[in-house]
């Protein structure tokens, strides 16, 4: 069973991702890693924190000579930004520490996890909630799901997203869509493909941090070159498009998750819903047919129809305001302002990212099951066969 555990606070030392169940003989290179870190600090409307961490992995178990050994792969990712916190988020008590120590939080802000989970873990001071509710997590995500992406590219499964609505304004989607997704939409300070909408876009980024707000927004995650039959119907928890939904969800201040049409499929006809099924030999990832449409996004039945996997996700926008909202400081009781953490005007750009992420590592866990091996050759082999047996059964 392939899965995934992190460990690690904001503005703690560091962030640690081990990923077991993976198998042996992928090659396996830290810059395989850190290409997809790399991309989750990017887009227009960060804060200052990108500017501070240049995320890195150490590989420091289950890698040898650039391949992967079979045993669980640990990472760790230190935090640059450590060295100005030590104080407040050292592990170990200190001689005259201070009660409540340095940059306590009290004035919990709505909409993040500090006083819901400072009430359930019975704590005095929010900074200990905080700092693992935090988005900075989400970096150890990625790492280990940038193993998955190698996995799966070794399949020719591409995976790529792109911002299609940010602070009000929407981007519209190329017909047809580029061949390298994220070569285009990295190449864009809002990852947009939409060339147009960028200025405005922008501009309104410029605007809410002036006014000290923050803006949510929505991307699309695209996978290409999965073959039909990933998932299941058989089970609800083996059904495909929910363990999706349930990843995505997952996502700090991501509130929707829609597959294909999504929403839009309760306002139609059904002959304006369903993908009509036509004969296409030489599509033996599909079954040698296709889809005329692909308003399903992709699956059927909980499984993967050979059609590219398509998912949009909404992101809120962020709790931490510079011009606070009003709370109540859980050490007096009294009214007061949210306290004001560092943080960006928007990180939907960064969530795409680490929405391909989470789809990444779902379809690899799905691709493991479906064609299990201790290596990536039997593997290999597994798909090879099934691939072989499906392009026999319709006009094959």
């Amino acid at each position: 069973m392939l899965r995934f555990t992190t460990a690690g606070e904001s503005h703690g030392p560091g962030l640690v991702s081990m990923l077991e169940g993976m198998v042996a003989g992928l090659p396996l290179l830290a810059g395989d890693v850190n290409r997809e870190l790399a991309r989750r600090q990017q887009g227009y409307g960060r804060g200052r924190r990108m500017q501070i961490e240049r995320d890195e992995v150490e590989f420091i178990a289950g890698v040898r000579a650039g391949q992967s050994l079979g045993s669980p792969i640990a990472m760790l990712i230190r935090n640059r930004d450590w060295k100005n916190w030590q104080d407040v988020m050292d592990p170990a008590p200190r001689e005259g520490d201070p009660d409540p120590r340095r940059r306590a939080v009290t004035r919990v802000r709505p909409g993040h996890a500090d006083l819901t989970g400072l009430l359930k873990y019975d704590r005095d001071d929010a900074r200990d909630i905080l700092e693992r509710a935090s988005a900075r997590e989400t970096t150890a995500r990625v790492a280990a799901a940038a193993i998955c992406r190698r996995l799966l590219e070794e399949f020719g499964v591409r995976l790529g997203s792109h911002v299609t609505h940010l602070g009000g304004i929407d981007a519209a989607r190329p017909d047809p869509m580029p061949a390298d997704i994220n070569a285009a939409a990295d190449a864009s300070p809002v990852r947009m493909l939409d060339a147009s909408a960028e200025a405005s876009v922008t501009a309104r980024i410029d605007e809410a941090k002036q006014a000290g707000n923050t803006l949510g927004g929505i991307c699309e995650v695209v996978a290409d070159g999965l073959p039909v039959g990933l998932g299941s119907h058989v089970s609800w928890d083996r059904k495909l498009d929910g363990r999706l939904a349930a990843a995505l969800m997952s996502i700090p201040a991501v509130k929707g998750v829609e597959l294909g049409l999504g929403f839009d499929t309760a306002r139609r006809m059904g002959s304006e819903v369903h993908d009509e099924i036509e004969a296409a030999p030489g599509r033996p990832l599909a079954g040698n047919v296709r889809r005329r449409t692909n308003r399903a996004g992709g699956t059927e039945g909980g499984m993967t129809t050979g059609e590219p996997l398509v998912l949009r996700v909404a992101m809120k926008p962020i709790s931490t305001l510079m011009r606070p909202l009003g709370t109540v400081d859980v050490a007096t009781g009294q009214a007061a302002a949210a306290t004001a953490e560092r943080s960006d005007v928007t990180a939907v750009p960064a969530m795409g990212v680490i929405a391909e992420a989470m789809v990444a590592f779902v379809l690899a866990q799905a691709w493991l099951e479906k064609f299990g091996g201790d290596s990536l050759d039997e593997v290999r082999r597994n798909y090879d066969g099934y691939l072989a047996r499906v392009a026999e059964r319709i006009g094959g």
